[in-house]
Protein backbone atom coordinates (compact mmCIF):
# COMPACT_ATOMS: atom_id res chain seq x y z
CA UNK A 1 0.00 0.00 0.00
CA UNK A 2 0.98 3.47 -0.95
CA UNK A 3 0.23 7.12 -1.15
CA UNK A 4 -1.31 5.90 -5.00
CA UNK A 5 -3.80 4.23 -3.40
CA UNK A 6 -5.55 7.48 -2.02
CA UNK A 7 -7.17 10.11 -3.09
CA UNK A 8 -7.02 13.26 -1.01
CA UNK A 9 -9.49 16.48 -1.46
CA UNK A 10 -11.19 19.35 0.05
CA UNK A 11 -14.48 17.61 1.27
CA UNK A 12 -17.78 18.06 0.17
CA UNK A 13 -21.09 18.14 1.72
CA UNK A 14 -22.00 14.83 1.20
CA UNK A 15 -19.20 13.44 2.42
CA UNK A 16 -21.34 13.87 5.79
CA UNK A 17 -22.20 11.10 5.48
CA UNK A 18 -18.62 9.93 7.20
CA UNK A 19 -18.88 12.48 10.09
CA UNK A 20 -19.87 10.05 12.30
CA UNK A 21 -17.40 7.74 11.65
CA UNK A 22 -14.55 10.11 11.92
CA UNK A 23 -15.63 11.62 15.46
CA UNK A 24 -15.30 8.05 16.62
CA UNK A 25 -12.18 7.05 15.13
CA UNK A 26 -10.44 11.04 16.40
CA UNK A 27 -11.93 9.36 19.94
CA UNK A 28 -10.27 6.07 20.02
CA UNK A 29 -7.03 7.41 18.74
CA UNK A 30 -6.57 9.84 21.50
CA UNK A 31 -7.65 7.08 23.93
CA UNK A 32 -5.86 4.85 22.58
CA UNK A 33 -2.30 7.32 23.00
CA UNK A 34 -3.03 8.05 26.41
CA UNK A 35 -4.00 12.21 25.24
CA UNK A 36 -7.01 14.44 24.75
CA UNK A 37 -8.16 16.06 22.12
CA UNK A 38 -10.66 18.83 21.36
CA UNK A 39 -14.00 16.62 21.03
CA UNK A 40 -15.94 17.45 18.24
CA UNK A 41 -19.32 16.31 17.03
CA UNK A 42 -20.20 14.56 14.05
CA UNK A 43 -22.29 17.86 12.87
CA UNK A 44 -19.70 20.35 13.92
CA UNK A 45 -17.33 17.84 11.52
CA UNK A 46 -20.21 18.19 8.87
CA UNK A 47 -19.92 21.76 9.44
CA UNK A 48 -16.63 22.05 8.47
CA UNK A 49 -17.57 19.95 5.00
CA UNK A 50 -20.25 22.10 4.06
CA UNK A 51 -18.09 25.24 4.58
CA UNK A 52 -15.24 23.74 2.34
CA UNK A 53 -12.97 23.51 5.41
CA UNK A 54 -11.83 20.09 5.69
CA UNK A 55 -9.93 17.98 3.82
CA UNK A 56 -10.71 14.21 3.21
CA UNK A 57 -9.26 10.97 2.31
CA UNK A 58 -10.39 7.94 0.26
CA UNK A 59 -8.80 4.65 -0.55
CA UNK A 60 -8.91 3.71 -3.83
CA UNK A 61 -11.91 1.12 -2.70
CA UNK A 62 -14.25 3.99 -1.72
CA UNK A 63 -13.13 3.82 1.99
CA UNK A 64 -12.77 6.49 4.48
CA UNK A 65 -9.19 6.96 4.97
CA UNK A 66 -7.74 10.21 6.90
CA UNK A 67 -9.54 13.87 7.53
CA UNK A 68 -8.30 16.78 8.78
CA UNK A 69 -9.86 20.55 9.34
CA UNK A 70 -9.35 24.13 9.44
CA UNK A 71 -10.54 26.34 12.77
CA UNK A 72 -9.99 29.78 13.00
CA UNK A 73 -9.14 31.74 16.34
CA UNK A 74 -8.65 35.55 17.31
CA UNK A 75 -10.48 36.56 14.63
CA UNK A 76 -9.05 34.92 11.54
CA UNK A 77 -5.30 36.39 12.66
CA UNK A 78 -4.76 32.44 13.75
CA UNK A 79 -5.44 29.02 11.94
CA UNK A 80 -4.83 25.96 13.30
CA UNK A 81 -5.50 22.34 11.26
CA UNK A 82 -7.22 20.14 13.57
CA UNK A 83 -8.36 16.34 14.49
CA UNK A 84 -5.84 14.87 11.86
CA UNK A 85 -7.14 11.52 11.73
CA UNK A 86 -6.11 8.48 9.64
CA UNK A 87 -8.08 5.48 9.55
CA UNK A 88 -5.60 2.54 11.62
CA UNK A 89 -5.88 0.16 8.48
CA UNK A 90 -4.30 2.75 6.15
CA UNK A 91 -1.43 4.23 8.18
CA UNK A 92 2.34 3.58 7.62
CA UNK A 93 1.14 4.58 4.04
CA UNK A 94 2.49 8.78 4.23
CA UNK A 95 -1.39 9.73 4.64
CA UNK A 96 -0.97 11.56 7.32
CA UNK A 97 1.56 13.38 5.23
CA UNK A 98 -0.70 14.15 2.37
CA UNK A 99 -3.54 15.41 4.38
CA UNK A 100 -0.90 17.50 6.19
CA UNK A 101 0.48 19.31 2.91
CA UNK A 102 -3.41 19.58 1.58
CA UNK A 103 -4.81 20.94 4.57
CA UNK A 104 -1.88 23.44 4.93
CA UNK A 105 -2.37 24.66 1.11
CA UNK A 106 -6.26 25.62 1.67
CA UNK A 107 -5.50 27.16 4.83
CA UNK A 108 -2.80 29.18 2.91
CA UNK A 109 -5.75 29.76 0.00
CA UNK A 110 -8.65 30.80 2.20
CA UNK A 111 -6.54 33.14 4.62
CA UNK A 112 -2.97 34.16 3.25
CA UNK A 113 -2.41 36.11 5.55
CA UNK A 114 -3.24 34.08 9.22
CA UNK A 115 -0.63 32.54 11.18
CA UNK A 116 -0.79 28.66 11.15
CA UNK A 117 0.02 27.13 14.26
CA UNK A 118 -0.38 23.58 16.11
CA UNK A 119 0.06 21.91 19.10
CA UNK A 120 1.16 18.33 19.41
CA UNK A 121 3.18 15.81 21.04
CA UNK A 122 4.25 13.40 18.10
CA UNK A 123 7.84 12.98 16.30
CA UNK A 124 5.77 12.71 12.97
CA UNK A 125 3.87 15.45 13.40
CA UNK A 126 7.04 17.18 13.79
CA UNK A 127 8.75 16.11 11.14
CA UNK A 128 5.57 17.10 8.56
CA UNK A 129 4.99 20.40 10.34
CA UNK A 130 8.83 21.54 9.51
CA UNK A 131 8.76 20.38 5.65
CA UNK A 132 5.91 22.37 5.44
CA UNK A 133 8.10 25.55 7.32
CA UNK A 134 6.91 25.61 10.60
CA UNK A 135 8.87 26.99 13.50
CA UNK A 136 8.60 25.07 17.23
CA UNK A 137 8.07 28.49 19.63
CA UNK A 138 6.53 29.77 22.99
CA UNK A 139 2.82 28.97 23.95
CA UNK A 140 2.72 32.90 23.91
CA UNK A 141 3.11 33.23 20.13
CA UNK A 142 -0.30 31.20 19.62
CA UNK A 143 -3.68 32.32 19.86
CA UNK A 144 -5.06 33.61 23.20
CA UNK A 145 -8.78 33.07 22.25
CA UNK A 146 -10.02 31.64 25.09
CA UNK A 147 -12.13 29.21 23.19
CA UNK A 148 -9.28 27.59 21.89
CA UNK A 149 -7.35 26.84 25.07
CA UNK A 150 -10.93 25.42 26.50
CA UNK A 151 -10.53 22.66 24.13
CA UNK A 152 -7.31 21.64 26.15
CA UNK A 153 -9.83 20.47 29.10
CA UNK A 154 -10.49 17.14 27.36
CA UNK A 155 -6.71 16.36 27.65
CA UNK A 156 -4.95 13.86 30.32
CA UNK A 157 -2.08 16.90 30.72
CA UNK A 158 -4.84 19.79 31.21
CA UNK A 159 -3.99 20.44 34.57
CA UNK A 160 -0.19 20.65 34.12
CA UNK A 161 -0.70 23.18 31.55
CA UNK A 162 -3.13 25.17 34.14
CA UNK A 163 -0.35 24.68 37.15
CA UNK A 164 2.12 26.42 34.15
CA UNK A 165 -0.10 29.38 33.71
CA UNK A 166 -0.72 27.93 30.21
CA UNK A 167 2.70 29.01 28.71
CA UNK A 168 4.14 25.37 28.60
CA UNK A 169 2.86 22.12 28.80
CA UNK A 170 3.57 18.56 27.51
CA UNK A 171 3.01 19.82 23.47
CA UNK A 172 5.07 21.17 21.60
CA UNK A 173 4.11 24.32 20.32
CA UNK A 174 4.79 25.25 16.11
CA UNK A 175 4.19 27.99 14.08
CA UNK A 176 4.20 29.04 10.52
CA UNK A 177 4.05 32.53 10.45
CA UNK A 178 3.38 33.63 6.06
CA UNK A 179 5.31 37.09 7.34
CA UNK A 180 8.31 35.40 7.17
CA UNK A 181 10.12 35.60 4.35
CA UNK A 182 12.47 32.70 5.14
CA UNK A 183 11.79 29.21 6.89
CA UNK A 184 15.79 28.58 7.15
CA UNK A 185 15.33 27.40 11.27
CA UNK A 186 12.33 24.91 10.41
CA UNK A 187 14.60 23.33 7.30
CA UNK A 188 17.32 22.81 9.67
CA UNK A 189 15.26 21.28 12.46
CA UNK A 190 13.17 19.01 9.80
CA UNK A 191 16.74 18.11 8.70
CA UNK A 192 17.47 17.07 12.17
CA UNK A 193 15.18 15.49 12.88
CA UNK A 194 15.12 13.24 9.52
CA UNK A 195 19.18 12.77 10.73
CA UNK A 196 18.27 11.95 14.07
CA UNK A 197 15.37 10.91 15.47
CA UNK A 198 16.17 10.05 18.72
CA UNK A 199 16.80 13.81 19.54
CA UNK A 200 13.27 14.33 20.08
CA UNK A 201 12.21 11.40 21.97
CA UNK A 202 15.05 12.74 24.37
CA UNK A 203 13.72 16.40 24.40
CA UNK A 204 10.22 14.68 25.40
CA UNK A 205 11.87 12.68 28.19
CA UNK A 206 13.73 15.55 29.66
CA UNK A 207 10.66 17.53 28.74
CA UNK A 208 8.13 15.35 30.95
CA UNK A 209 10.20 15.79 34.18
CA UNK A 210 11.21 19.18 34.06
CA UNK A 211 7.48 20.03 33.46
CA UNK A 212 5.56 18.07 35.87
CA UNK A 213 8.22 19.75 38.62
CA UNK A 214 6.20 22.75 40.40
CA UNK A 215 9.43 24.57 40.27
CA UNK A 216 10.22 24.43 36.65
CA UNK A 217 9.93 27.67 33.72
CA UNK A 218 9.63 27.84 30.56
CA UNK A 219 12.65 29.22 30.27
CA UNK A 220 14.35 25.58 31.21
CA UNK A 221 12.34 24.54 28.52
CA UNK A 222 13.72 26.48 25.84
CA UNK A 223 17.38 26.35 27.10
CA UNK A 224 16.68 22.48 26.49
CA UNK A 225 14.96 22.78 23.74
CA UNK A 226 17.88 25.29 21.79
CA UNK A 227 20.50 22.68 23.41
CA UNK A 228 19.63 19.70 21.95
CA UNK A 229 18.07 20.48 18.35
CA UNK A 230 20.22 23.73 17.65
CA UNK A 231 23.45 22.05 18.03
Amino acid sequence: MNINDFIVQVALPEHRAFAEEICEEMAESAKARGTGIAKRSPEYVSGKMEEGKAVIAFHKDGSWAGFCYIETWSHGQFVANSGLIVSPQFRKAGLANAIKKEIFGLSRALYPKAKIFGLTTGLAVMKINSDLGYEPVTYSELTQDEDFWKGCQSCVNFEILKSKDRKICMCTAMLYDPAEKKHEAAKNFAEELQKNPTLYERFMRIKQRLVVKPKSGLKSILVLFTLIFNK
